[in-house]
């Protein structure tokens, strides 16, 4: 009678350091780190309150935008064996972005190695593909500083949240058509939860085939365009199936005359920017961009968890969540 092979040995707990642990993918990982057994030390800028998902966490006090500061906070810290940075740029506005997504990333590196923390698990952004915004250079900035750090580090780029494609859903509710630009099929995404991901961040922390690599990652398939979205949420609600569409051109328009401005007003060159991320996201899908072909390829984005988009709508019109897309509505 042959033997029943062991199973192999459970990974080791880990004291794991969470940086951008208060934002809706922070809070989400803070919670797939305890359901894992590790051990959470959070990162929280000085003043704010942290939310009930960092109940069980040690915290630091600091800003992520002043060097001294992280260290000073890093070297109070108990020993950590990993750090994974959720950090993200509030709005994407070029100050913000070069000052979060790549300075404060390579600070925080920095002192995580300097503190003898041995691993990094970096979340990008699948758009960094095709960059044409600043936040996308900077997050490529970001995640060069990362490669760099002397870590082992993985760098994981998803697709399209729940929470950004939620906007729409108190307006369809109302019985009000649902937005799409152009005829609502020139993009898709394979859109992916808070808490599916949080679980792939969690589990690259023992993965040895996920260390050195750039990893692309969205939710089950298949892929959806925003006509799709449209009908799923007005089914959902009850509601006709109508659409408003909104010329493309009219989004170029507004960019230029934004973009023309703000070289004479400087408070409108954020609002220029955050018109160029607009039409960015409205013309370019969240999939795996297959540069030999010319075109996104939903096949070739890998897919995880099991949460859909269709059970998110359904939980916000119960009113059992919230949106909760905060900075990042622009989106």
């Amino acid at each position: 009678m042959t033997a029943t092979p062991a199973p192999p040995p459970a990974p080791a707990p880990r004291r794991v350091l969470l940086a951008g642990a208060t934002g809706t993918i922070g809070r989400a990982t803070a919670r797939a780190l305890r359901r894992h057994g590790h051990q959470v030390v959070a990162l929280v800028r000085p003043g704010r309150t942290p939310p009930p998902a960092l109940d069980d966490a040690t915290l630091l006090r600091a800003d992520v935008t002043s060097p001294a500061s992280v260290a000073d906070a890093l070297r109070t810290a108990p020993p950590c064996d990993a750090l994974i940075s959720c950090l993200a740029s509030r709005t994407g506005a070029p100050r913000d972005a070069w000052a979060v997504d790549h300075a404060a990333q390579r600070t925080l590196v920095r002192a995580a190695r300097d503190a003898g923390v041995g691993q990094v698990v970096l979340l990008s952004a699948i758009c960094v593909q095709k960059p044409r915004l600043a936040f996308q250079h900077a997050k490529l900035a970001g995640e060069r500083a990362v490669m760099e750090s002397g870590l082992a580090w993985t760098i994981v780029r998803p697709t399209a949240f729940f929470k950004s494609l939620a906007g729409q859903v108190e307006r369809v509710r109302r019985g009000k058509p649902f937005l799409v630009f152009g005829d609502g099929t020139r993009t898709a995404c394979t859109p992916l939860s808070d808490d599916d991901l949080a679980d792939y961040l969690v589990a690259c922390l023992d993965n040895p085939a996920r260390l050195g690599r750039i990893l692309p990652v969205g939710g089950p398939h298949p892929a959806m365009t925003p006509r799709e979205q449209g009908a799923l949420l007005c089914a959902l609600a009850g509601q006709p199936v109508r659409y408003t569409h909104v010329p493309v051109a009219l989004l170029d328009a507004i960019v230029a005359v934004l973009g023309a401005l703000g070289r004479v007003i400087p408070a409108l060159a954020d609002r220029a920017e955050l018109a160029r991320i607009g039409r960015y996201y409205a013309t370019e899908s969240m999939l795996v961009w297959d540069a030999a072909a010319g075109r996104y390829d939903a096949d070739a984005t890998p897919a995880t968890g099991t949460d859909t988009l269709a059970n998110h709508y359904a939980r916000l019109l119960r009113g059992e969540v919230a949106d909760d897309r905060g900075d990042h509505a622009v989106y």
